[in-house]
């Protein structure tokens, strides 16, 4: 188990599978790129595997999330996900993307065994789509989502980060759109984890604006505390139904409080929280031949020392020291 001195339980584990990215979105990186690890730095196929196992059948893991950068980019992908589903304790498996790619890998990924995908998609304007990712891929986008439905990754979840002056308009049309396509909207908060520092809360589109706009158009009725669970996502009833619509409110709503969360990097480090500063070692011990039971006592001592919340509303607030794209989402 990996339990907290708060006693929070941790059974959802993000497991970034590269740090690289074929979109350079602007609040995640600048238009140059970054420095992409080294490939011996990244751990390799049967080490990624070796962890998850570790994972779900010492420390009581029961869903994984595959992220990146972008996790389709990583050539070993559907094996992963087809180990992963041959487990003696399968998890529950998904992936999130940008859905470029997603249309031709799709179809794998199901017959693998992956089980759903969310899709980040921040506009319908294709115009507006290559200046906020700074590439002409819109057409991609929904190609890949489309594939998505079609191949049974459902339900297909659809984030969507909402930007002042670019696309902060945009909130109802995409709710309209989502219902007309049977995905399930998510709107994100826009969080600190740009490269190049840039974030700032004054400005920022916050839940209460989303909701706002939203109720221009469309009825919503809360979903209710009993119905999210942990999960990071407020959920509203759209019209009366069936269809919801979420809001990740990780700035003005904080969420901490609930997390059953821990992440794996790309290049073997836990870290506790997405806006942790501190990271801890697996894959060291993976390289010097340590026993399972070794692994997971050093991963037990560092979710051990998980924090009791991120602070994003403390102007004291200071952004991790890695960007989105190394961390996973």
């Amino acid at each position: 188990m990996l339990i907290d001195t708060y006693g929070r339980v941790a059974t959802d584990l993000r497991v970034s599978l590269t740090d690289r990215c074929n979109l350079r979105c602007t609040y995640c990186m600048p238009e140059e790129g970054l420095q992409w690890l080294a490939k011996p730095d990244l751990l390799t196929d049967d080490e990624i595997v070796r962890l998850i196992d570790i994972a779900v059948t010492s420390l009581g893991i029961e869903e994984v999330r595959f992220t990146g950068g972008e996790p389709l980019l990583r050539p070993g992908l559907v094996g992963i996900v087809e180990r992963v589903a041959a487990l003696q304790q399968r998890p529950q498996m998904s992936l999130t993307t940008n859905g470029i790619g997603l249309k031709r890998t799709a179809t794998a990924l199901k017959e693998a065994g992956l089980d759903r995908v969310n899709v980040s998609l921040d506009t319908l304007r294709p115009d507006v789509f290559k200046t906020l990712t700074r590439r002409d891929r819109h057409h991609d986008v929904l190609e890949g989502l489309h594939a998505a439905r079609e191949a049974g990754l459902t339900p297909v979840k659809v984030n969507s980060v909402l930007m002042p002056g670019l696309n902060d308009d945009e909130a109802p049309d995409l709710l309209a759109w989502a219902v007309e396509h049977d995905y399930e909207l998510r709107f994100i908060e826009q969080m600190p984890l740009d490269a190049q520092h840039g974030w700032k809360r004054d400005g920022m589109i916050t839940a209460g604006d989303i909701l706002t706009s939203l109720r221009t158009r469309f009825e919503l009725a809360p979903e209710g505390s009993e119905e999210r669970g942990s999960a990071p996502a407020e959920r509203w009833v759209v019209d009366g139904g069936p269809h919801r619509v979420g809001v990740i409110a990780s700035v003005t709503r904080p969420f901490c409080a609930a997390c059953d969360r821990t992440r794996l990097t790309a290049d073997g480090q836990v870290r506790t929280c997405l806006f942790a500063r501190e990271e801890t070692d697996l894959r060291a011990a993976l390289r010097s031949d340590a026993p399972d039971e070794e692994i997971a006592r050093i991963w037990r001592l560092a979710m051990w020392g998980k924090k009791a919340g991120a602070g994003l509303d403390d102007p004291a607030f200071v952004q991790p020291d890695r960007p989105m794209s190394a961390i996973g989402g």
